[in-house]
């Protein structure tokens, strides 16, 4: 069982740091230069935060050669400052959910001992009834990083299915990841992998947030397709 954590700014890499000399070059010199800026926590984040990188990484066509960790950050940082939700920690941390849930494998909810992931919430609600305290801290956290994640990518996909056959609609996930951000967030496991702030967070602003995301999806995803994937994005990043 893996928790995910806010950990995207420490991962960038080589092909990133290039991305950010070409648009910033001028106001930063060299990549010795700029290696030793981002070596600083402050000046690391002051530099992501220049909306240049946002714009090259929206404007520039052909294949974008940034690790998914870079440009999920970019993005969602600057959504999230939109959105009035100004903590960077909460920004990483849901690239890194993106960035995870991106390849569907490790969207699903795999238990230690167990073949066969949880791929339902009645499944996985049902499995938090028998769970260890460990396992009922993953599952939650996983249950509310999965309803962010499906209805702030697929917002239209959730809407078609609740208007033609009855499925449960945006409120449903919007409930859904508020109670399991907030009863993850009380769980002792919280203050140990230090996510307190970070769930607390996600629970109260869940609407604002995933509004936030449906933003990028708008941005980078046809809304006429109701069944779109990740793929069409994925393709454009060289993955490092």
């Amino acid at each position: 069982m893996k928790v995910i954590q806010p950990n995207c700014r420490a991962q960038f890499a080589n092909e990133d740091i290039e991305f950010i000399l070409s648009v910033l070059g001028g106001k930063i010199g060299t990549a010795e230069c700029l290696v030793k800026l981002l070596a600083d926590e402050e000046s690391r984040d002051l530099i992501l935060d220049d909306e240049a990188l946002l714009h090259a990484l929206l404007e520039r066509g052909g294949c974008l050669r940034v690790s998914t960790r870079f440009y999920f950050y970019i993005l969602v940082r600057h959504v999230f400052r939109r959105s009035d939700i100004q903590d960077r920690k909460v920004a990483d941390y849901v690239a890194e959910v993106l960035t995870e849930f991106a390849r569907s494998e490790r969207a699903r909810c795999m238990l230690p001992g167990q073949s066969d992931s949880l791929d339902y919430f009645f499944e996985m609600l049902a499995a938090l009834q028998k769970a260890d305290e460990r396992t009922s801290f993953y599952i939650r956290v996983h249950m509310g990083n999965y309803s962010l994640f499906l209805s702030g990518v697929f917002p239209e996909r959730i809407r078609f299915r609740a208007e033609a056959r009855g499925f449960p609609d945006l409120r449903y996930y919007e409930g859904l990841g508020r109670t399991q951000y907030r009863a993850a967030s009380d769980h002792r496991l919280a203050q140990r992998y230090e996510l307190v702030g970070v769930l607390n967070t996600l629970s109260e602003r869940i609407g604002a947030t995933r509004l936030a995301l449906n933003d990028i999806a708008e941005r980078l995803f046809s809304l006429g397709e109701t069944n779109y994937s990740l793929d069409a994005l994925l393709g454009r990043l060289a993955k490092a």
